[in-house]
């Protein structure tokens, strides 16, 4: 390779390495980006939009399944398990050629290979063991993202015991099925299943499940996941797993301790992921790390100059958008440009099952135990006229003001297309926002966003529709 000198060089291609290379050059910087797979990384090749792929087929299916709802009849409705896959599949195909469109559009080097840190100005690039060259930068950006968590007992073997690569490409459709964990990752690939016909288990070691979510919006979700014939665990814990020819048993432990086996076609590990800091140079350098992921400040800035860590690797909440918006915001920080740094709490996080569910800012409990005074607003989708329209009025929109202020602490929803919804709530919180501008904004009738202004009157008692 004829360039082996760049201002700016960032290892991994994931969403936060190939948009921090866009933005870079789009800086005027001479940008490099090592990649040892694909480009769009786990993100798109192996979880975010994928599994929306997998996701939409499943809801579809569901439609088709329940016509008489819609005055609509349907005849020997079913699915085609690899056809399923096969479309998901080509989502991210395609979208992976538009990301390596993108670096040759924005005129960015794409290395092939695996980079280690030789200093904090150059890396060496090797693949399948064979040297690449040695590549410097004055800045190198690490993007490695993470991978899933494996705890002892609960080891994958990708074929009866499943990590989210397996369950997004099975080669069969399994009658029976335990779920690990219940994050966005378990819950998403729960509700796929259980769509599909599976009997599904879902087991949480908390008390809670979406353990991350508002404790309201995760005990409605809860009752919706139970009533579509779903079984949920929490408190209890997966002791071992025995493996058979064809099939799984695994002894559970319940929350008051008693012990019970169930056998299940596939579990899927779903107990979170760790960031890739392995066999980087990170301990030679002396680069500070916490809790399996790279230490960084506001604006991606590691504890050795020159070296710099965004997305997963850098640290939850472990979101694609996050890992975007650090690229640019670490990018802009190197031009001098001085952004603002990352804010987490204005981060949204969604969780793409059905019913959906979607956040951002401080749950009810979060903001009481920081001490503050709170005025709480909800809005039910039964009250909404077009969530009835639509059939889907089992739903929940919360929001949470400080009492003292009227700022918008955080908002919280679960229901049909809030997914869509909740980025009105983040760009409020990001203008700064009180319940005095959020009265006098008018919402179109009607649609679903409606309901997010009646949960705002509500937390003021001004609420019209219910």
């Amino acid at each position: 390779m004829a360039d082996t000198s760049f201002d700016v060089l960032i290892i991994g291609g994931g969403p936060g390495g190939y948009v921090a290379a866009i933005r870079s050059a789009q800086l005027g910087f001479k940008t490099a980006v090592v990649e040892r797979a694909h480009l769009g990384g786990i993100c798109l090749n192996w979880g975010c939009i994928p599994t929306k792929a997998l996701l939409r087929s499943a809801e579809i299916y569901h439609y088709m399944t329940h016509p008489g709802a819609y005055g609509l009849t349907a005849e020997k409705v079913g699915f085609d398990i690899k056809k399923i896959v096969e479309r998901s599949r080509g989502v991210s195909k395609r979208l992976n050629g538009g990301v390596g469109f993108l670096m040759k559009k924005n005129k960015v080097t794409v290395i092939d290979g695996e980079a280690k840190l030789l200093s904090a100005a150059k890396v060496a690039v090797t693949k399948d063991g064979k040297a690449v060259g040695e590549f410097g930068a004055k800045h190198i950006v690490i993007a490695t993202g993470a991978r899933p968590r494996v705890l002892p007992g609960l080891e994958p073997d990708k074929k009866l015991v499943w990590t989210y690569f397996e369950a997004m490409v099975p080669e069969a459709m399994p009658k029976s099925l335990l779920v690990v964990g219940s994050g966005a990752i378990g819950i998403e690939f729960a509700s796929f299943y259980r769509t599909l016909g599976a009997e599904v288990t879902v087991v949480e070691v908390l008390p809670q499940i979406l353990p991350v979510e508002d404790e309201e919006i995760a005990a409605f979700a809860r009752k919706q996941f139970e009533k579509q014939g779903m079984k949920i665990l929490t408190g209890a814990k997966v002791l071992g797993l025995k493996k058979g020819t064809d099939s799984v048993t695994a002894t559970i432990e319940d929350a008051k301790g008693q012990k019970s086996e169930m056998t299940v076609d596939r579990v899927i590990s779903a107990v979170g992921v760790v960031g890739n800091i392995e066999n980087l140079g990170l301990e030679a350098l002396g680069v500070a790390t916490e809790r399996g992921t790279v230490k960084v400040d506001g604006l991606g800035r590691t504890n050795v100059k020159g070296l710099y860590a965004i997305g997963d690797v850098a640290g939850p909440p472990m979101l694609a958008h996050k890992a975007e918006h650090e690229g640019v915001i670490c990018l802009e920080g190197i031009a001098g440009k001085h952004p603002h740094p990352m804010d987490k709490l204005q981060i949204p996080g969604c969780t793409y099952c059905s019913p959906q569910i979607a956040s951002v800012g401080l749950t009810e409990k979060k903001a009481k135990e920081q001490g503050r005074e709170v005025r709480v607003g909800r809005f039910p989708f039964v009250g909404n006229g077009k969530a009835i329209a639509l059939g889907e009025d089992q739903g929940l929109v919360k929001t949470i003001f400080d009492k003292k202020t009227g700022q918008l602490l955080g908002a919280h929803m679960v229901g049909a297309e809030v997914t869509e919804l909740i980025q009105g709530f983040v760009i409020a919180m990001g203008l700064e926002t009180t319940e005095e501008e959020l009265f006098h904004t008018v919402f179109p009738h009607p649609t679903l966003s409606e309901m997010m202004h009646e949960a705002v009157l509500d937390a003021y008692g001004r609420v019209i529709h219910t």
